[in-house]
């Protein structure tokens, strides 16, 4: 069994966890390969300034049509709402925390108005400018390790990150704050991983053993209401739901870039209503987009 990822220290450690979650329900030898994405090449423009559809997927998921590889591992963030229809999001493991943090020498009220805060994500731009922090926002790319390193050298004060990402690689010591869900709402599937497997795979019963079912729902949830509107990385939408019991309860704000909210709201349902309810949420948020 052939594992496609992206060659990140995240990818391979997220890659690892799948592989190691496989080797306990199945027998096979399981290997990885690297595989360079478009979004590891583009190192300097904003995710909202490019077609970021697949960006950091589209290649890992044509090794998997063209049977290079059998499955690919991908943060379930970066998956498009619209997957090939060969192509299946066969397992999606226990959710990693959603919450956003703050990569700061300085606490999030401690920084001063002009402050450099780094992201490359207009959701994040928005927010900040919701909070009416008043930074001077600029574009930061990279893996994590280079992003915190030039936070700590001064390149920039602040940045804001995924917390699932600095656990994953055992780095939560630079987190300055987390924040909490409805303050600084995360982008859709945030803390999740897909592992993508062909629709008529001979693995895809394995890889679905792995599943952890409130976490697909939630992540079901959520990237239905993206589809549904047809949003990405050009729409600052914060979306989560939680699964508590057996109910699923979904929560989604839409800003404008300069921080105005133009709609947020609150659906819920039974756990089993993942897909409705994201619908339920696009239907009274589509008239803001």
């Amino acid at each position: 069994m052939i594992v496609g990822t992206r060659g990140s220290r995240l990818a391979l450690v997220q890659t690892d966890q799948v592989i190691g979650m496989l080797q306990e329900i199945c027998s096979e030898d399981i290997e990885r390969k690297i595989i360079k994405t478009k979004g590891d090449r583009i190192k300097d423009s904003q995710l909202y300034n490019i077609d970021s559809r697949g960006l950091f997927t589209r290649e890992l998921d044509l090794a998997v049509l063209e049977e290079e590889v059998d499955l690919a591992v991908h943060s379930l963030k970066d998956v498009p709402s619209e997957l090939d229809p060969d192509l299946v999001i066969a397992g999606v493991p226990v959710r990693e925390s959603p919450n956003e943090v703050l990569i700061s020498r300085m606490d999030w009220d401690e920084l001063p108005p002009g402050s450099g805060l780094g992201t490359s994500s207009l959701r994040r731009e928005a927010f900040c400018n919701h909070h009416q922090k008043n930074f001077k926002l600029r574009a930061l790319r990279g893996n994590i390790d280079t992003r915190i390193r030039k936070v700590m050298e001064g390149e920039v004060d602040a940045t804001i990150m995924a917390e699932a990402g600095l656990k994953r690689l055992g780095l939560e010591r630079f987190i300055k704050r987390r924040f909490t869900l409805d303050y600084f709402t995360p982008a859709a599937g945030q803390g999740a991983l897909a592992v993508i497997t062909r629709r008529d795979s001979d693995i895809r019963g394995d890889v679905e053993r792995i599943t952890h079912y409130p976490s697909i729902q939630e992540v079901t949830a959520e990237k239905t209401l993206l589809r549904e509107l047809g949003a990405g990385c050009q729409c600052p939408l914060g979306v989560i739901a939680r699964a508590v019991d057996r109910k699923l309860r979904l929560y989604a704000v839409l800003l404008t870039r300069e921080g105005e909210i133009l709609r947020k709201l609150s659906v819920e349902g039974s756990l089993g209503e993942a897909e409705d309810i994201g619908k339920k949420a696009a239907k009274e948020m589509e008239d803001y987009i």
